[in-house]
């Protein structure tokens, strides 16, 4: 094929991803799944329906579901951060053998036994059946880390339950390549009436080990364009092309030792895209910078991939399979269901598991497709047929898996979606002692930032000009104990004192020795009065020395402080509190951190630490970090348990 053709091919192809994106956007607003929106879309672009993308158009941009399963394979790679799952990994172990030997005995075995059902398999000899029954079971295997990922952070999930299902989904995937390797084998030497005896079992085993080290090899390469000052576009066409590579490597090694040896030498791409992923994301500094590449990326490789994946389709064999995908449907999820109930009683995981343990792992998307098209290319006589079952069973998992997954969330109690949370929830709170301008735009930053404030006012003042604020009148200047106590105020996350230095004094004095407040924050108005108010533990500001100090940090780094003090759009600071186990013990370059926040410093047992990237963290540190509020929130939920 000449540039030429290849090139209206790509422009053509380019016009209906993008109509596909814009319709999917469109099935998410009814609540479909996005991969459902762009399979569809595909389906009316493609032979079966307007014929936009034609068959030969399908074959010639088979590169692109390469590069797409490449991209795929390293984002479930990224995923498997040890450190992220280390207090669950007993856990992790036993539901990942449950889901991964029982679902696959079982659906592989009803496959066999049903398979004169089955119109593709009905005058298969009964080597091809079983060959056939073991890719089917492998399949039923695969998870979606990705659409696991969506879920768990649309209801902000976190908890022992939640980091058992992040960890077996993705550990699943690692594993269902090297089953895949090991079953694709056996079904092309069954349907090509090989024997299989020592000398195929060797070269499986030497097929696998090789497939190993050359993920091994590809993850130190894919450390290469990050150690380098380079823009993220050169970034992604590397790591593009480093992907691609692992194909066209694959595909040289299979054509020249069939030629030379007449016996392919099957490499595995998507388990060397896998484990090169692995090993840049467990043993690199590169992982997070990886991670975020790897998000840009994603977006526009779905879009390509299940947009060819529905042209692809044949409309009419998807009416006549749809019934039974809905029966395979049901027996993956019975298989599945065992699973689970295997995984819970070996790990000793709380019984109200049991019953709910395979609900989160119902939906399939990238590595489950990417192994289909693999298959359909290998066995063309019957494997359209094969993946248009898959195809149509998958968007069914796609339809009913995340529903369940959420029910399964709310029902161990590990959601927190903030929609739900009401204003009583909210223990954030500060009294402000003093009703004015500062105080009361004091008081609306504050409301902004989902903090309850009271303003306590003691001196004449037309409390109108804070009547969107719930004000506390005080009929004395000098208030007693009761009269704090009545505001319970050791409840209280922080007082702030906006009066008259004497004043201040005395409510300081009364709160530092009565109430036990956490913070007391000291409007200053004559700094002699500094050392009195630090002897008692305030935080002290003093308006005229922060205003130049302020000025003078804006003229010599006017972008470090406009970053400190969150002015540009969308920044923020916030401290937070760890309490999460998880997080006991590791250093700080050892944390899954947005490129986009800054930790300012940690306070243990009130000691201030110099921090580095070997910090280790320990529960009870106060965080105080600056970033975009979207990262500050995100972090928020991951440190806190």
């Amino acid at each position: 094929m000449d540039i030429k053709t290849l090139s209206i091919f790509l422009i053509g192809f380019a016009i209906v991803a993008i109509a596909a994106n814009q319709i999917a956007k469109t099935f998410q607003k009814i609540k479909f799944p996005l991969i459902t929106g762009l399979i569809i879309t595909g389906i009316i672009g493609g032979s079966s329906i307007l014929n936009f993308i034609t068959v030969k158009e399908v074959k010639n941009l088979d590169f692109l579901n390469q590069i797409a399963l490449a991209i795929i394979a390293f984002s479930a790679g990224a995923e498997l951060y040890i450190d992220d799952l280390r207090s669950r990994m007993k856990s992790i172990k036993w539901m990942t053998i449950g889901q991964l030997i029982i679902t696959f005995a079982i659906t592989s075995s009803t496959i066999f036994f049903i398979a004169d059902k089955i119109p593709f398999m009905v005058n298969m000899p009964i080597k091809h059946k079983i060959a056939v029954a073991i890719l089917f079971g492998t399949i039923f295997v695969a998870r979606s880390p990705s659409s696991a990922i969506a879920v768990i952070k649309e209801v902000r999930a976190n908890g022992d339950f939640t980091k058992t299902i992040l960890g077996v989904t993705v550990f699943i995937d690692v594993l269902v390549i090297i089953l895949f390797a090991i079953s694709f084998s056996i079904a092309k030497a069954f349907i090509n009436d090989e024997e299989i005896g020592i000398f195929f079992l060797i070269i499986l085993l030497l097929e696998l080990l090789v497939s190993l080290g050359m993920g091994y090899l590809l993850g130190k390469f894919l450390q290469i364009p990050f150690n380098f000052k380079l823009n993220d576009s050169l970034k992604i066409i590397i790591i593009l092309l480093l992907g691609f590579s692992v194909y066209l490597l694959a595909d040289f090694v299979q054509h020249y030792t069939f030629l030379q040896f007449q016996h392919e030498f099957v490499l595995e791409p998507l388990l060397i895209c896998i484990i090169g992923s692995f090993v840049l994301t467990n043993y690199s500094k590169h992982r997070v910078e990886f991670f975020e590449i790897l998000e840009k990326i994603s977006p526009t490789i779905y879009i390509i991939f299940f947009t060819l994946i529905g042209a692809s389709i044949d409309l009419n064999i998807l009416v006549t399979v749809f019934s039974l995908a809905v029966a395979l449907f049901f027996l993956r999820l019975i298989s599945m269901y065992f699973g689970g109930v295997f995984g819970v009683i070996l790990a000793k995981d709380p019984k109200k598991y049991i019953h709910i343990a395979w609900m989160p792992y119902l939906t399939q998307a990238g590595v489950a497709l990417g192994i289909t098209t693999i298959i359909a290319h290998q066995f063309p006589s019957w494997g359209h047929q094969f993946e248009t079952i898959i195809i149509a069973l998958i968007v069914i998992n796609q339809l009913v898996g995340p529903p369940l997954f959420k029910y399964a969330l709310n029902f161990v109690g590990e959601t927190h979606i903030r929609a739900k949370i009401t204003e009583e929830q909210n223990s954030r709170d500060a009294v402000i002692f003093g009703v004015e301008s500062q105080s009361i735009a004091l008081a609306n930053q504050l409301n902004k930032h989902n903090w309850k404030t009271r303003l306590v006012c003691m001196d004449d003042f037309d409390t109108n000009d804070a009547k969107n604020h719930e004000i506390i009148v005080l009929n004395t200047k000098d208030p007693t104990i009761d009269d704090l106590k009545s505001m319970a105020l050791e409840k209280v996350e922080a007082v702030v004192l906006m009066l008259s230095d004497s004043r201040n004094y005395h409510l300081a004095e009364l709160i530092y020795e009565n109430c036990g407040t956490k913070e007391i924050i000291v409007r200053l108005n004559d700094r002699n009065n500094f050392e009195k108010f630090h002897k008692l533990g305030a935080l002290i500001i003093e308006p005229a020395t922060a205003i130049v100090s302020l000025l003078d940090h804006f003229v010599r780094s006017p972008n470090a402080t406009s970053l400190l003090l969150g002015m540009d759009e969308g920044q923020d600071s916030m401290d937070i509190e760890i309490t999460n186990v998880d997080i006991q013990g590791l250093r700080i370059r050892e944390l899954r951190l947005p490129t986009d926040i800054i930790i300012l410093s940690i306070r243990r047992k009130g000691q201030l630490l110099i921090t580095h990237g070997y910090t280790r963290l320990r529960i009870g540190d106060i965080l105080t970090l600056v970033g975009k509020e979207d990262s500050l929130e995100e972090l928020k939920f991951k440190f806190n348990k």
